[in-house]
């Protein structure tokens, strides 16, 4: 049970058992603003740079004339919208907006009657691309650390059951990556909310309810705790018809309606919106499991793996002669592990730990500090001071490089499982194995051994049903930082 928290609605409200709101407005008003002039200073400075040092006449007034258009695109798609500062900044949108620039701006040359523009302008504006990139992800950082302090958040009101709620409540109360805070609950029926958020009104649940009935109390709840937007959890009880009224007497006095399908860890990318016969339908893409993505993914695997097992050679042989000088024993640690569908593979390492390390962990199963399927000890006797400097800068994984090579594991993916780790999955866990493990992952560039189990297994899940190979890129170069940070490395 989550502890329960009192609210004032013009000072401080919820937001999760952690933390509390001090009212300062929803991000909605300064977005658009802020970012469209990010987007225009991340355009023009570099391209009237780079057009002026390629002798373009004029290139101020060019660079202008470009970047005005580079807004409009992204105004046509949508890119300063609200809910964009939850999406970050993905690559592959800006890249579709950088080349419909490019299909523009040859199409104004060609009514105009200035001619094709020459490759050196084309490549002359690509800086401006990447510039564009690094601010987005800059001020999204900055997005992130302001609602991480609790500020600059969108007050919800939550319609719906009882359960309903608590899962809305507890969804976001995971993660402080979004922009919204709950400030009060409708609850359908006479159930208890265990999630400690107060009830502002109980709306009478039941196949025959009117339609209409409930509209009223809902919109007067949303008046009272000044809320930006309600969410509505569908279920048994809110019919088509009454979610329909719902939204009439919320539009009509000024709230925002966002409803809650019930679908968890599905990527934007992959949702499409549609209609047929009056009805709003919902499509979701598949996960890609085959295609042009799944075969960029398996040469950027063999690639990747091959450049970096000649790049780091000289580092190879100096830690096998650490390991070997370090304790008696083989250099090469290898271990079972399980992959995509099950099939299992040989995994190598460094060796870290004593010869009969294997043996040995039996005898401190009883003190494993994990809560789920992993064996965890942040002082593992086992382990040698060599191991424990391997396992700290994570170079002990280098020899999985090897495993990437042979087709066994991918570049990014889940955190391979051991096989009496995989005997106790659920059907829900097993889902794991429905892609290649990853010598990188989620998982490891989130906390590593810190996670908790049920976070681990949701970060899995994440990343087997929305991977790209844009996100395998960005989920690379965090292993970076995650690596000279060494938290969760034990």
């Amino acid at each position: 049970m989550r502890q329960s928290t009192s609210t004032v609605p013009e000072q401080a409200v919820p937001l999760t058992p952690h933390r509390t709101l001090t009212r300062s407005g929803p991000a909605d008003r300064w977005h658009a603003p802020v970012a469209i002039c990010v987007d225009a200073a991340g355009m023009v400075l570099p391209a009237a740079v780079a057009l002026s040092s390629i002798g373009v006449g004029r290139p101020v007034h060019q660079a202008v004339a470009v970047t005005a258009l580079w807004v409009l695109v992204g105004l046509a798609a949508g890119r300063y919208a609200p809910w964009t500062w939850d999406e970050g900044a993905p690559v592959g949108p800006l890249v579709r907006d950088w080349l419909v620039l490019l299909g523009a701006l040859a199409v104004l040359r060609a009514v105009s009657g200035l001619g094709e523009a020459s490759p050196a302008v084309l490549a002359a504006l690509c800086p401006s691309l990447a510039v564009t990139v690094l601010c987005r992800k800059a001020i999204h950082r900055h997005v992130l650390a302001v609602r991480r302090r609790a500020r600059s958040l969108r007050r919800v009101l939550v319609i719906g059951e009882a359960d309903a709620v608590d899962a809305v409540v507890g969804q976001l109360a995971e993660r402080t990556d979004h922009g919204y805070v709950v400030v009060g609950a409708c609850v359908l029926g006479e159930g208890e909310v265990l999630s400690g958020v107060p009830v502002s009104a109980r709306l009478p649940a039941g196949a025959r309810t009117a339609s209409d009935e409930g509209a009223a109390p809902v919109a007067d709840a949303a008046d009272l705790l000044d809320a930006d937007l309600v969410f509505v959890a569908t279920g048994r009880h809110l019919s088509g018809d009454r979610l329909r009224r719902l939204s009439w007497a919320l539009h009509d006095r000024g709230h925002r309606l966002m409803v809650l399908p019930g679908v968890v860890e599905v990527a934007r990318r992959r949702v499409r919106i549609t209609s047929a016969a009056g009805l709003t339908l919902l499509d979701i893409a598949p996960p890609a499991r085959r295609g042009l993505p799944t075969l960029l993914k398996a040469a950027t695997d063999r690639a990747g793996s091959l450049v970096l097992l000649l790049a780091l050679a000289p580092v190879f042989a100096l830690l096998a002669l650490a390991v070997r000088m370090s304790s008696p024993g083989p250099v090469i640690y290898r271990q079972d592990r399980v992959g995509r569908n099950g099939t299992r593979f040989p995994m190598w390492k460094f060796r870290t730990i004593i010869v009969d390390a294997d043996r040995l962990k039996g005898e401190l199963a009883a003190v494993n500090e994990h809560d789920g399927h992993m064996f965890k000890l942040r002082r593992d006797p086992r382990v040698t001071p060599v191991g424990r400097f391997l396992r700290r800068s994570s170079l002990d994984e280098l020899p999985q490089l090897v495993n990437v090579l042979l087709g066994h594991m991918s570049l990014v993916g889940p955190r391979p499982p051991l096989p009496e780790e995989v005997a106790r999955y659920d059907q829900v866990e097993m889902r794991r194995l429905s892609v290649k493990p990853g010598l990188t992952g989620l998982w490891q560039v989130s906390g590593r051994s810190d996670l908790s189990w049920h976070e681990t297994v949701s970060l899995d899940l994440r990343y087997v049903d929305n991977w790209s190979w844009a996100w395998d890129l960005t989920v690379m170069a965090r292993t970076v930082r995650a690596v000279l940070d060494g938290r969760g490395a034990y």
